[in-house]
């Protein structure tokens, strides 16, 4: 596949401003540690591979392309940015009086409840795994593909969602996670699990069952439709599971080795 020049997605307005954010936020004393820098800004530029390079444009063609894509934005940028410890970080980036204004307002807001009680485990883990099968229901998965306003939405739900499911497991600072190691490690594996049924399924279907891939006359590389959503049914089998896997494993190994810490463990589903 020869490459494309890349291209001026309005996703790029919204790095410029995060990265120009955490930035003015990590002046004085509180710096962040460099491999925090490192991982925040890693994660822009996953955002940016995903949605301004050559991957977007070949996505429209190439099925697999296009999971690819939806790894990127689902599991790799959300847990890197994360691991950044981007708030209140990014808050600070704003004058004081504005930023405190802002904060009392919120603080009286009818909709914080309902949000913070998305951001519970439970209902974080069930949206994320509902929007990653919503997604990938054929009308729903072909609109994306026929309207450049439901693919932006489906991108920035994939990468909104995946925030607050990584959440969970990765601590951020003010949403910290309070789950207990071995509950992390099923959170974790329970979502992959659903990602394998969901492969096995692209994998074992006998006919292409995405009308807008298997409409195109040609795709490159000369695939056929059918093997180009093995092909996704594989990236989303392997790489996709790389990010829950490190997590389980890691997880696990915390949840083994000796507690020195003051003894104050997490409950297991709080928020």
């Amino acid at each position: 596949m020869p490459l494309t020049p890349w291209s001026l997605d309005p996703s790029l307005l919204y790095v410029a401003l995060a990265a120009g954010l955490y930035v003015l936020g990590s002046r004085g004393r509180d710096r962040p540690q460099p491999l925090q820098a490192l991982a925040f800004f890693a994660s822009l530029l996953v955002i940016v591979i995903a949605l301004c390079s050559p991957i977007d444009y070949y996505a429209d063609d190439l099925f697999w392309v296009h999971m690819v894509q939806h790894i990127l934005l689902l599991t790799t940028a959300p847990s890197l940015m994360l691991l950044g410890r981007p708030w209140p970080r990014m808050w600070r980036a704003f004058p004081l009086g504005p930023r405190t204004k802002v904060a009392r307002t919120v603080a009286r807001a009818r909709w914080v409840a309902p949000v913070r009680a998305l951001a519970r485990p439970v209902p974080a883990w069930i949206l994320f795994n509902v929007t990653i099968v919503g997604w990938h229901i054929p009308a729903a998965y072909d609109a994306t593909l026929t309207s450049g306003v439901i693919h932006a939405l489906e991108h920035a739900m994939f990468f909104f969602i995946g925030l607050l499911f990584w959440a969970r497991v990765v601590d951020p600072g003010p949403l910290r996670p309070r789950l207990v190691w071995p509950v992390r490690c099923a959170y974790a594996a329970s979502a992959m699990i659903v990602g394998w049924v969901l492969a096995i399924v692209l994998a074992l279907e006998p006919h292409a069952i995405y009308g807008y891939y298997s409409s195109l006359p040609s795709r490159p590389g000369g695939l056929s439709a059918l093997t180009d959503q093995q092909i996704a049914a594989g990236i989303m089998w392997v790489p996709g599971s790389a990010a829950y896997a490190i997590t389980f494993i890691l997880g696990f190994y915390r949840w083994l080795e000796p507690d020195n810490s003051p003894a104050r463990a997490p409950a297991a589903f709080t928020t």
